[in-house]
């Protein structure tokens, strides 16, 4: 049997404010090529050049990851705002289609990541908080800064556990990881408000952030986490079962696919 090949969403950016480039953070090719055991391939989130159907044809599952860029507010009904640029238009296009439809649907196992997670809930119908700190009772979960402001140099700062995420007792995280209590990174501004019609929480932070969710119903893997599982799954004990489930579910797609 070959490797399986995960698509791994791009996202956009300018370089020297000049040329316009897809990039995807390394850390989670190496997520998906090292603990996942598939061939990462990164697909344009750009709907005029990727054709997901096609995409689909070609891949055993799909990563949506983090990005700088929040999912545009008029995609759940709300106005937007300059300080909560940037936004990515076009990615927004292609995950959003992506997650409702033929993804899901058609049982190709679906990571969400972060912003991935988002994406999910906006999919099925559900709404976000551009600024989850700004509820009151929330805590900040963006990134560790220094006190003039600038992100703090170092990453193992930046990407340390900074609070628990309390899982639902016998649901399919509690199963996969083994236990109904852990510790994660935390680096978003935008969390979900409203859940979608299909969305089901599987696990909440202290203060009643939703962390972690799954896709009612769906055929195959369709799971979304809050935080970072990209960093270091190697050696984060959590971060790693999670991507080796999405590893199974791979392969588990792939034989499927054979029948």
């Amino acid at each position: 049997m070959r490797r399986p090949v995960v698509g791994v969403i791009g996202n956009a950016h300018r370089i020297e404010n000049r040329f316009t480039v897809q990039m995807v953070g390394e850390r989670n090719l190496r997520a998906v090529a090292d603990v996942a055991g598939a061939l990462p391939l990164m697909f344009a989130g750009a709907p005029e050049i990727t054709d997901i159907g096609a995409l689909l044809d070609v891949v055993d599952g799909v990563v949506l990851t983090g990005a700088r860029a929040n999912v545009h507010p008029t995609r759940f009904g709300t106005e937007p705002d300059p300080k909560h640029e940037p936004y990515d238009i076009e990615r927004d296009d292609l995950a959003l289609v992506a997650d409702r439809g033929p993804c899901v649907a058609r049982g190709v196992p679906l990571f969400g990541i972060c912003r991935g997670l988002q994406e999910m809930n906006v999919a099925f119908g559900g709404s976000l908080h551009p600024e989850i700190r700004e509820i009151p009772g929330r805590m900040n979960h963006r990134m560790p800064r220094l006190e003039n402001g600038e992100i703090h140099p170092d990453h193992k700062v930046i990407f340390a556990d900074r609070h628990e995420v309390t899982l639902v007792p016998g649901g399919a995280f509690a199963i996969l990881l083994g236990c109904e209590t852990i510790r994660v990174n935390s680096l978003h501004g935008q969390g979900i408000l409203e859940l979608g019609k299909r969305v089901v929480v599987e696990g909440v932070a202290e203060d009643g952030t939703i962390e972690a969710i799954r896709i009612a119903d769906a055929p195959g893997f369709a799971l979304g986490v809050q935080w970072h599982a990209e960093y270091d799954p190697q050696r984060n004990p959590i971060n790693r079962k999670l991507f080796q489930a999405f590893g199974a579910a791979l392969v588990a797609h792939q034989q499927q696919q054979k029948l």
